[in-house]
């Protein structure tokens, strides 16, 4: 006769332990409040989203423009081109002196390529962009009848010009839109997620197809002042960033407001901007010119 628990039947779970009861229900406990995995967001949110940070930037930047010193088409496709590898700040300290000597693309195309040099030297790179001058120059004068076109496809055939000097100059000078893709818009596009891309071209068709064309000249400006001013590439001022609830990128700079506020630079931080005559409602105060003295 078998004995009972032996007759192949399964015995009786043995009941937990008090202390093995409270680890598993603060595990399942701990399970049900977990924060669940934020969902990526769709392109129609990202679009919605990025719409609405180019509205707060022309609010917090309505007087972004370009920063190059400009009277006339030749005078800004000159200043972009210096632009390269420099300030725009830099680039406005030099071309007053370069413009009295050479008004023109004539008088450009005739330089003595060391005097041309010796002028542009505190852009850096002057030998290779005084190459670019006369060449462009050159092509002006020979080509265009002295006049700077006024068609991307013309813009880009010119001596040191690709895509981001041509959209500059026809979004500034001759009012057609286009994405400017420097440093900075790269930078704060692909922080804000609108683009994953590196590549200066695939970057532009990416954000060409969130906004209407009408906004892109604007959006260019509003974006790179964000980038000079507040977003930047070392140390965000993430604490003083107006955009801070709609940047997925918040956090990766200073988030405490005392401290974000010492990092905000030109008018943002009480200091001169980088035009030497900038436009009458910019807000801030000028920059010297080239080996002016200022207050410490």
């Amino acid at each position: 006769m078998k004995t009972a628990g032996t007759d192949g039947a399964a015995a009786p779970a043995k009941p937990a332990t008090p202390a093995k009861a409270s680890k598993a229900a603060k595990a399942s406990k701990a399970a049900a409040g977990a924060p669940r995995a934020a969902k990526p967001e769709s392109r129609l949110a990202m679009i919605r989203r990025a719409r609405r940070i180019n509205r707060e930037l022309a609010e917090v930047y309505p007087y972004a423009h370009p920063e190059l010193d400009f009277r006339n088409p030749f005078e800004l496709l000159v200043a972009t081109v210096l632009s390269a590898q420099t300030t725009d700040l830099r680039v406005n300290q030099t071309t007053p002196a370069l413009f009295a000597a050479y008004p023109t693309p004539e008088d450009m195309a005739a330089a003595v390529p060391e005097e041309l040099e010796e002028i542009i030297r505190p852009t850096g790179f002057f030998r290779a962009k005084a190459k670019s001058l006369l060449g462009l120059s050159q092509a002006l004068r020979d080509d265009f009848g002295g006049e700077v076109p006024g068609r991307i496809e013309d813009l880009v055939k010119l001596p040191g010009v690709g895509r981001k000097t041509a959209n500059v100059v026809l979004g500034n000078a001759f009012g057609v839109p286009g994405i400017t893709v420097d440093t900075h818009f790269g930078r704060l596009v692909r922080r804000f997620k609108w683009t994953e891309q590196e590549d200066p071209e695939k970057v532009e068709a990416e954000i060409c197809a969130i906004f209407p064309k009408s906004e892109w000249t604007m959006l260019s400006h509003r974006v790179v002042f964000h980038g000079r001013r507040i977003c930047h590439a070392r140390r965000p001022a993430c604490g003083a960033c107006p955009i801070a609830p709609l940047c997925p990128a918040y956090g990766e700079g200073e988030t405490d407001p005392e401290k974000a506020k010492k990092l905000l630079k030109y008018e943002k931080g009480g200091q001169p901007g980088q035009r030497l005559s900038p436009p009458p409602d910019y807000p801030g105060l000028p920059a010297a010119p080239l080996g002016a003295r200022t207050e410490p």
